[in-house]
């Protein structure tokens, strides 16, 4: 079966720029989470839903500060795709 060069190229520059923009808000809930472990095993408080809340805004703000930069890379991205296809 074959492949298109061109067609793989976009696919691949997609899960970059994918990975690119997720792993900084995925970044920030991981450190929230780890944070909030330490303090649970400290105080011993073993519930699973305190550390729920506080990452979910977390990553919200992380997505709020991030999405000029987010943005920019899309329309990047878009624009590559234009240019090859055009």
């Amino acid at each position: 079966m074959q492949y298109d060069a061109t067609a793989l190229e976009m696919v691949r520059e997609a899960l970059i720029i994918t990975l690119k923009i997720a792993i900084p808000i995925l970044a920030a809930g991981i450190i929230v989470g780890l944070i909030i472990s330490l303090l649970q095993s400290v105080t011993q408080i073993q519930d699973q839903t305190i550390a729920f809340v506080p990452k979910i805004v977390v990553m919200v703000l992380a997505l709020i500060v991030l999405l000029p930069w987010i943005f920019s890379r899309m329309m990047e991205y878009a624009s590559e795709l234009f240019r090859f296809g055009g």
